[in-house]
């Protein structure tokens, strides 16, 4: 039966798309709902005739399919974004993600508020933080947006996020795992920043390597190298409790350095998207529609708080890069999109409240928190995304005119 499930989810994830491009619209929010429709929370509710209870389950394919979503996604990311032009910027990315940081307190202070205590607020403060760097990196390349000139501020802040949040994460889990304890943690942040270190020192170093690995003219070799390289690295950041997404952006960068970077997305361009299909899939899979119903209030009051601080700091991390109004407004739109890294906080409230380090139910409402908001975002970040243009049109007519005003005045 599993082949059969691998199946129905192609097929799904196939009409969902064509679906979606039918109507002009991301194919992102149609992957996470043909996901959730089909899961064991909505389907698997229902009674067919002759079928009975039928669903497609979280096979283990489809767990290490989302996964590898993940990687190849952030993948990509890092062939964007190569060490010379990151340390080129490196100004501008510092400020536009120290800006972005204000968010990170917005999402303490809301869960502080909501929950009372450190851990849960330090959880929230997380998922509502972390842009996706997987929906925007898809969204970026649907739109065509990849290589212009809002592409670098987008990517820039995401890269100084996912390098904060690797160590957030490391935090987050030995305080969870610790049953609560600050202290605990100091091992896995210390783990975490050397394979971070490490992971530089191989970009900075090994571009020879990584050149030589795919020095043929086999069009095989070369994809299968690549994807050897990527999958090797980050699951051994995975089994040393270090993100895997930035474990890949880390081989992406190695790989940008190289003269083969266009050959290496035209190779693997495809198997990025099954991929990812596989992962927006997965979302929609392990969600279950009903817990949003106790988290409503808490959900609906993070969007509007978190939504105007992500366009604020988005767009000021535009300005950081020195973008005109209407290339600022598209990184401020862009910036609205959560997504994976959310929902792997979400786990980590869960495996707190196993280990007892706050109460259960807490960690429940967390978790159903982190699914909703992310799907709201998601969607929301895309749909803003899709259509900027009036978005564009406003910002431009308010900032524009009234620094026009202010130099007439002067």
């Amino acid at each position: 039966m599993a082949l059969l499930d691998v199946g129905v989810m192609f097929a799904a994830v196939a009409v969902a798309g064509a679906l979606a491009d039918r109507l002009g619209q991301s194919v992102i929010p149609f992957y996470i709902v043909a996901g959730m429709v089909l899961g064991e929370f909505v389907l698997g509710r229902v009674t067919l005739p002759v079928f009975g209870t039928a669903y497609v389950p979280e096979t283990e394919f489809i767990a290490l399919g989302a996964e590898l979503g993940i990687v190849f996604l952030l993948f990509f990311l890092g062939l964007e974004f190569n060490l010379d032009r990151l340390l080129a910027r490196r100004t501008q990315i510092g400020t536009a993600g120290t800006i972005d940081l204000a968010n990170f307190g917005v999402g303490l202070v809301l869960g502080w508020l909501v929950f009372g205590a450190f851990l849960p607020a330090f959880l929230i403060a997380g998922i509502v933080y972390i842009s996706s760097s997987a929906v925007i990196t898809k969204s970026l390349i649907d739109l065509g947006w990849i290589a212009n000139d809002e592409a670098e501020p987008l990517l820039g802040t995401l890269v100084y996020e996912d390098l904060f949040i690797a160590v957030y994460l490391a935090v987050a889990s030995a305080i969870a795992l610790g049953g609560g304890d600050v202290s605990a943690a100091a091992v896995d942040v210390g783990i975490a920043i050397a394979f971070i270190l490490a992971l530089l020192a191989l970009v900075w170093f090994g571009t020879p390597a990584f050149s030589r690995l795919v020095e043929t003219t086999n069009r095989e070799f070369v994809a299968l190298r690549s994807i050897a390289a990527v999958v090797l690295v980050a699951g051994g950041a995975l089994a040393l409790g270090v993100s895997e997404a930035v474990a890949a952006f880390f081989v992406g960068m190695a790989f940008a350095s190289t003269e083969h970077t266009h050959e290496i997305e035209t190779l693997l361009e495809p198997v990025r998207d099954t991929f990812a299909a596989v992962f927006f899939f997965w979302i929609g899979l392990v969600t279950d529609p009903l817990l949003f119903g106790g988290v409503a209030g808490l959900i609906a009051l993070a969007v509007v708080v978190t939504t105007p601080t992500k366009l604020v700091t988005g767009f000021l991390a535009g300005r950081a890069f020195d973008l005109d109004t209407r290339r600022s407004t598209r990184v401020a739109l862009g910036m609205t999109t959560r997504g994976e890294f959310s929902l792997i906080i979400a786990t980590v409230a869960v495996t707190a409240g196993e280990a007892g380090a706050f109460d259960p139910a807490v960690a429940q409402t967390i978790n159903a928190f982190a699914v909703g908001y992310v799907l709201v975002m998601a969607i929301l970040g895309t749909t803003l995304m899709q259509y900027s243009g009036p978005f564009e049109s406003l910002a431009t007519s308010w900032l524009d005119r009234d620094a026009d005003g202010g130099g007439t005045d002067s």
